[in-house]
């Protein structure tokens, strides 16, 4: 895998991530501001552009590679998204959250290898 290839997995995966993170905030601000605010706009429009930023990255990856070589990357994000929302939302992590999130990422990378 060159680098060009694997900094786009990289960036199709951060940026699905931060699109998720994201939209979450603006689904919280619109549930208290409504869907008119101009602070929901923005970050409504954000996460989309992000969101379509990841699709069409992940599209020219599938022109290049099999999708079973780059589900597992995506499989990361399950991680990576547990991860950001406890630290950049303050969500609360329990266990079974915890484990849950490896154990879906476990299982991908073990379907991935098969």
């Amino acid at each position: 895998m060159s680098l060009l290839a694997f900094s786009l997995i990289v960036i199709s995966l951060l940026s699905f991530v931060a699109a998720q993170l994201v939209l979450k905030r603006a689904m919280e601000l619109s549930a208290k501001s409504g869907l008119r605010h101009p602070r929901y706009i923005w970050l409504a429009t954000l996460g989309v552009a992000l969101m379509t930023i990841s699709f069409f990255i992940t599209l020219g990856l599938l022109q290049r590679f099999d999708l079973s070589y780059l589900y597992p990357f995506q499989g990361l994000s399950v991680i990576f998204i547990t991860l950001m929302a406890a630290v950049i939302l303050k969500e609360r992590l329990n266990l079974r959250l915890t484990i849950g999130a490896l154990l879906i990422s476990a299982g991908i990378v073990l379907v991935s290898l098969s």
